[in-house]
């Protein structure tokens, strides 16, 4: 089958959008390409720039996606502090609390991590399980990939129930 050149290519979609009945649509179409003509350009990557392996790649979403879920962004703009302290009544000891309890908009930076790696750990679990249905590994293997992966995502639903039960009393009571 020979390749298709560029003209077959932009018939293809305009062939598609020719069915359209809105007028302002074929004349945003047509209007800017009479007499503007966009140039032929093949542009390369320099020789000396390599792209990155997709482990590389996989690394950096993975580690974008933990500093969202984790509220990174919050903590740089609010500045919470890390942890939190509570007195207690009967004694007047002060102890450390980790959840900021009763406020869903708010939260200790150990907190926001917890919880952020309890996400991650669930993603890594979906992922792991995922790899345990590729048939050309060794059984051993593919057992392993399954098990650690369906006890990733049930610890780390289990862990973030308890999460919001600790920061919600009174929520899924």
């Amino acid at each position: 089958m020979p390749p298709k050149s560029e003209h077959s290519a932009t018939t293809g979609a305009g062939a598609a959008s020719a069915g359209s009945l809105d007028p302002f649509f074929h004349i945003l179409r047509v209007l800017p390409y009479s007499f503007i003509r966009p140039p032929h350009t093949r542009l390369k990557l320099p020789s000396s720039l390599a792209l990155p392996s997709p482990m590389t790649v996989f690394s950096l979403v993975l580690l974008t996606y933990f500093a969202v879920v984790s509220g990174i962004v919050y903590d740089v703009i609010v500045e919470p502090p890390g942890i939190g302290s509570t007195q207690d009544r009967f004694t007047g000891t002060v102890r450390p609390v980790v959840f900021l309890p009763g406020r869903v908009n708010g939260q200790y930076i150990i907190e926001g991590l917890s919880s952020g790696f309890m996400f991650l750990l669930g993603g890594v679990g979906l992922i792991l399980m995922d790899l345990s249905l590729d048939r050309n590994r060794a059984r051993s293997v593919r057992i392993s990939f399954a098990s650690f992966g369906i006890s990733s995502v049930v610890i780390a639903y289990v862990m973030s129930m308890l999460f919001i039960r600790i920061k919600i009393p009174a929520y899924l009571s």
